[in-house]
């Protein structure tokens, strides 16, 4: 007898011959998790397990982060033929609970010498029989669910943890979050590394009218989606000099949009050398001047790889409750400014007119301003 997590899969389940292809992707991302609490990790028969964790509840937490887990069972494995046991052991799982419960079994070994049915009649009776003060059966609506997995091995379990579900991170391509000090980017961020894409991020500093504290700010934004993403890259880019060259030859009321544009740019130039196929922003429909479909539609001119804007329908509130359950909102409203509040004009453009965009872009010198902001980017590994 040992205990162990079981640790469950969902969508993964339906997948077809390329299974295989995401499983190995699985394994491989909850063996990086378990691997500072010396967790052993493998797959069988359609279940993870983790074994000999110097801190389980640790392991357990950590490994409900990766995109990919359904749920985690703190289990007890024990031999199967040894039914007497697998009652006693039920009995110690059940003994300090108190109200209803049910047993649930499952046999994937169909040779078991007792069916599922049996198997619930049995042990239901044998725990409701040293528990009659504190229990009762209820098979509708119980209060505890006592679980018993019939495989090469028994499996016990009465407490199942929810899980952050999707797809396993690098199963679904890489692409760039352009990642602001606001709400919305690392929700974004969130929302499209579930689907297994793997992220780069993206940060536009503008020292010294931005601080130091901004930019720290940023990366424990990314620490934070690094602990979903099971690792994040950071470009930070130095953005002064293009700001203040937007600002000094441009028309006030089109420098957040040209500003926006050169943002897109660096960020397809910067995905690009990261072999990275896709954008991702934080943008919601009228949320500002520059997120007007009019606005949107002029940033997207400038790249040519898709971007991706999953909150693009999403209420304001409706993010930062996102955003509370994914733990980046304290981080997100400490009172630090980014770069989008440096030299706002006072009445931003909402219905921009693109050869208005052009002449003011005329003025700068495109590629070298490019060019420098990617040379210079500051690479942190998180």
């Amino acid at each position: 007898m040992r205990k162990l997590l079981m640790v469950r899969y969902g969508e993964i389940y339906l997948k077809g011959l390329n299974r295989p292809f995401f499983l190995k992707a699985l394994v491989k991302r909850v063996r990086d998790a378990a691997k500072p609490f010396g967790g052993q990790v493998w797959l069988h028969d359609a279940r993870v397990f983790i074994s000999d964790m110097n801190d389980a509840e640790g392991c357990m937490e950590r490994v409900s982060k990766v995109f990919g887990v359904h749920s985690i069972a703190p289990a007890i494995e024990m031999e199967k033929d040894d039914f007497e046991g697998i009652c006693e052991q039920a009995n110690e799982l059940m003994r300090g609970l108190s109200g209803t419960f049910k047993v649930e079994a499952r046999r994937s070994d169909k040779h078991y010498f007792l069916d599922s049915p049996q198997i619930n009649a049995k042990v239901g009776e044998y725990v409701l029989m040293r528990n009659e003060d504190h229990l009762k059966v209820d098979v509708r609506k119980p209060e505890h669910v006592l679980s018993i997995e019939i495989r090469d091995q028994a499996y016990l379990y009465c407490r199942v943890y929810p899980a952050v579900g999707g797809m396993p991170v690098g199963t679904g391509g890489k692409a760039a979050l352009l990642l602001s000090g606001g709400i919305d980017s690392p929700v974004a961020g969130y929302m499209i590394a579930k689907r297994g894409v793997q992220l780069i991020a993206v940060h536009y500093h503008s020292f010294p009218y931005t601080s130091e504290f901004a930019k720290q700010k940023v990366l424990d934004l990314a620490k934070i989606l690094s602990e979903y993403c099971c690792g994040i890259r950071v470009y930070v880019v130095p953005f002064t000099d293009i700001q203040m060259q937007i600002h000094e030859k441009c028309p006030e009321d089109y420098t957040t949009l040209i500003m926006r544009r050169y943002m897109m740019r660096i960020a397809e130039r910067i995905a690009q050398k990261e072999e990275a196929l896709a954008l991702i922003t934080g943008e919601s429909v009228g949320q500002v001047a520059s997120q007007t479909i009019e606005a949107l539609t002029v940033t997207n001119e400038v790249v040519h790889m898709p971007v991706f804007r999953p909150l693009i329908g999403f209420d304001k509130i409706d993010i930062m409750e996102y955003a509370r359950k994914i733990g980046t909102y304290e981080t997100s409203i400490l009172p630090y400014e980014d770069c989008c509040t440096v030299f706002t004009p006072r009445h931003p453009a909402t219905k921009p007119k693109m050869a208005l965009i052009e002449k003011g872009e005329a003025a700068l010198d495109q590629e070298a301003l490019i060019r420098a902001a990617v040379d210079n980017a500051e690479i942190v590994e998180l």
